[in-house]
């Protein structure tokens, strides 16, 4: 065992702690959002030109309008937030183009100088509220009834509507309306006027709403103005990205990990040398200068050509090799981590997919990478090897990594908001043109997947996975016998229940249950089975931090025909072990996720004889 890597988690307790105090001060200090925004090439205009000449041309008495002194067109304004679907992934973020104060931006009918304004309020609204019109300024409660602008902006919106406010009467929150947010209302008015004097709409004006006009231009004339900049620069740094962006149709995000690992405990494990099914044989394992650091690198390529569809190319280079103890010579295939793998950092190409609407349905198309849990929703809030569980087995039920996958196709569809259908048929060896492989006459798993979700807060998914292979299961976890490594072909029936029920945002509680029905062809036949149950609790410290725990049986062989117990030298796996595992996402900022995490292994292989085995990891994830 290495002693400075179990030293160091002995101490990740207060490292920890000191870590939450750190980022809980930071985090107090607050922080200056991101901005990002395509606005149209328009400039916000105030002036009071039209409103001075207008003046001069108006008799000293009020113009009697045709049918009432008060202007009946109102116009309804609604801001909303186009739906669709960006190349990005779930984990993609909005950004907010808010500075220091947040603008009430206002639209005027049939002017240029509208859409920008509209395009500030919706990126300033990233929740998408919708902006209805106001026509009688005591609705909007934030505006403080003892000013004189009060009664002047209330006067202006009831002849003219030009202000719209939220559907909860007030311009943003519970709170005083400030000047900024004032004068942006104020410009919505004065467009309207000048709109009308354009039009020569006979009538339509006052002189003395032209004169409350004047004197509200003159007190909130530096708000004006900025509220005029504002846009400028946002026009300039939007100019600059299109002068600068990587394409119109192409997105780039991208995840890093760097990883500090060891394995340890005990000294010593029993082995069968003869072949009999028997352990007659002890084997030390050296634990000593095990520590390891690894990266893994992925660059994710997310180009839309619809707003709706999304083609994904994954590169991808890694170095996480496994513990010797752990591969397919050693003693058992548990406790492996979650982002395992080791191409020597040679750059490959992980996945190419294209997935894009049918209708109700999504269709998608896979010319490598893919796996069945890329075709079906897995019910784990803890399936991430990024930023979820530190482990494989934590991810998701077993069932789902069972036969050869590589490339295929898959449809999801949701009859209704209660039901979602996935279906799925992947190859291992589609780009092979020689006998017995191929897309259809090879390896392959296909899936079936029927999901309910009653409630917002509850999910259950029954699966169904039939799967062909020429050699063994391939799941890659559980004990050795649980492979079925037969070196002969081999059809496989697997079934999965999966749950995830959430108490709160911030309880999830989460489970599974897997079995396999092994055929060996002309053989025999096994029974594999697995459970696990997650446990994920969010905000834990920080927002976006959470702390998992994960618990359960991976795949063991429960039994097995004689003539397959032969080959396998068991029938069955003698014993029960358990995979423990427990770790904390400790969010640093909005890019930055620090993961400790320890995987304890009772009984590894199933095998009580073998002493209990620890796997210890520190993850540092960067995403961007």
């Amino acid at each position: 065992m290495s002693t400075m890597f179990w030293n160091a988690l002995k101490l990740s307790p207060a490292l920890l702690g000191a870590s939450l105090l750190f980022v809980s001060s930071t985090q107090a200090q607050g922080s200056v959002p991101s901005q990002a925004a395509a606005i149209n090439n328009s400039q916000v205009v105030v002036t009071v030109e039209p409103i001075a000449e207008a003046l001069t041309q108006l008799p000293q008495s009020t113009v009697a309008l045709s049918n009432s002194d008060q202007v009946t067109t109102t116009t309804s304004q609604t801001a909303t937030t186009e739906e669709t679907t960006s190349p990005l992934t779930a984990t993609e973020t909005s950004s907010s183009l808010n500075p220091t104060n947040n603008l009430l931006a206002q639209q005027v009918p049939a002017s240029d100088t509208s859409e920008v304004l509209e395009q500030i309020n919706q990126y300033n609204n990233p929740g998408g509220e919708s902006l209805d019109q106001v026509t009688n300024v005591t609705q909007l409660s934030d505006v403080s009834p003892g000013d004189w602008a009060y009664e002047a902006l209330r006067s202006l919106v009831e002849r003219y509507g030009c202000i719209a406010g939220y559907p909860d009467g007030t311009f943003r929150g519970n709170r005083a309306t400030t000047r900024y947010e004032f004068a942006a209302g104020l410009n919505a008015c004065l467009q309207q006027v000048e709109r009308l004097i354009a039009a020569s709409v006979e009538g339509f004006v006052t002189r003395e709403d032209l004169e409350t006009l004047q004197r509200l231009v003159q007190e909130f004339e530096v708000e004006l103005a900025t509220l005029g900049t504002r846009v400028d620069d946002l026009e300039g740094r939007v100019a600059f990205l299109e002068d600068h962006q990587f394409s119109t149709t192409t997105k780039l995000n991208g995840e890093v990990i760097f990883a500090i690992s060891d394995l340890f405990g005990g000294d010593e494990v029993d082995v069968d040398t003869d072949g009999d099914g028997d352990d007659d044989a002890s084997v030390g394992l050296d634990f000593d200068d095990n520590t390891v650091f690894q990266d893994r690198v992925r660059l994710n390529f997310d180009t839309s050509f619809t707003g709706k569809d999304r083609l994904r190319t994954r590169l991808q280079a890694r170095n996480v090799a496994t513990f010797e103890a752990l591969t397919s010579n050693g003693l058992t295939r548990e406790g492996r981590l979650g982002f395992e793998g080791n191409e020597g950092n040679d750059i490959q190409l992980d996945i190419l997919g294209y997935r894009f609407p049918v209708g109700p349905a999504v269709v998608q198309i896979y010319a490598n990478g893919a796996g069945l849990d890329d075709l079906a929703t897995t019910v784990n809030p803890l399936d991430s090897s990024g930023s979820g569980s530190i482990s494989r087995f934590g991810q998701r039920n077993p069932i789902y990594r069972v036969g050869d996958q590589n490339a295929g196709a898959g449809i999801t569809f949701a009859p209704s908001s209660l039901l979602r259908v996935d279906l799925g048929y992947l190859s291992g060896e589609a780009e092979d043109p020689s006998e017995g492989a191929g897309v259809f006459n090879g390896n392959y798993s296909a899936i079936a997947q029927v999901t309910f979700q009653p409630a917002e807060f509850f999910r259950i998914a029954a699966t169904y996975i039939h799967s062909y292979d020429n050699d063994n299961l391939r799941h890659g976890t559980g004990s050795l016998a649980s492979q079925v490594d037969v070196n002969r072909p081999l059809v496989a029936n697997s079934y999965g229940v999966e749950a995830s029920f959430a108490f709160s945002p911030q309880l999830v509680l989460s489970g599974w249950a897997g079995y396999t029905d092994v055929i060996v062809l002309e053989t025999g036949n096994a029974d594999v089975w697995n459970y696990g149950a997650t446990l994920a609790i969010n905000d834990l410290g920080t927002e976006g931090s959470t702390l998992g725990f994960v618990v359960g049986m991976e795949p063991k062989l429960t039994g097995a025909s004689s003539t397959v117990g032969s080959i396998l030298g068991t029938r069955r796996d003698d014993d029960t072990g358990l995979h423990v595992e427990g770790f904390y996402k400790l969010k640093v900022s909005d890019n930055i996720a620090i993961t400790p995490g320890v995987i304890w292994l009772t009984a590894p292989g199933h095998d009580e004889e073998n002493e209990d085995i620890f796997v210890g990891t520190i993850r540092t994830t960067f995403t961007f």
